[in-house]
């Protein structure tokens, strides 16, 4: 039996044109995508588009040890939602623009090797580092 999918989720003060253009433009993600300050995104690439491939390095700052998070994208409504593809896990991104802010839900496959908790804290302060970003710029 698959494990239930985990959800993770923020409201950023910006408008959804901004929040899906730093959610997916390299130059972006590069500044936000680690989950702890002593990790770093040093290189990013995405060709969004179905078929397309993201591919993000994440390394820890003292270089001890770094892994490629790489996905395929099966699904994109540009400014909506994209649902990507990473082994045998899908996770979709849906943006939801309120008045004056945009909601991002998040809700993806776990894998085997660690506690749900843990993945679910990790992608969440992924997504708070986010928010701080785009807020900050």
């Amino acid at each position: 039996m698959k494990a239930k999918r985990i959800e993770v989720k923020t409201t950023i003060n910006a408008d959804k044109t901004k929040v899906w253009d730093f959610y997916t433009n390299p130059k972006h993600i590069i500044h936000w995508n680690f989950a702890h300050p002593s990790w770093h995104c040093p290189s990013a690439e995405n060709n969004l588009k179905i078929g397309g491939k993201y591919c993000a390095r994440m390394e820890a700052k003292d270089g001890s040890f770094g892994f490629n998070f790489e996905a395929m994208y099966t699904e994109i409504r540009d400014q909506e939602q994209f649902t990507y593809q990473f082994d045998d896990r899908f996770a979709t991104v849906k943006f939801i623009s309120n008045t004056n802010n945009t909601e991002i839900n998040i809700v993806f496959d776990p894998e085997n090797e660690n506690p749900i908790e843990v993945q679910k804290g990790g992608w969440q302060a992924i997504l708070e580092n986010f928010k701080k970003y785009v807020e900050a710029t």
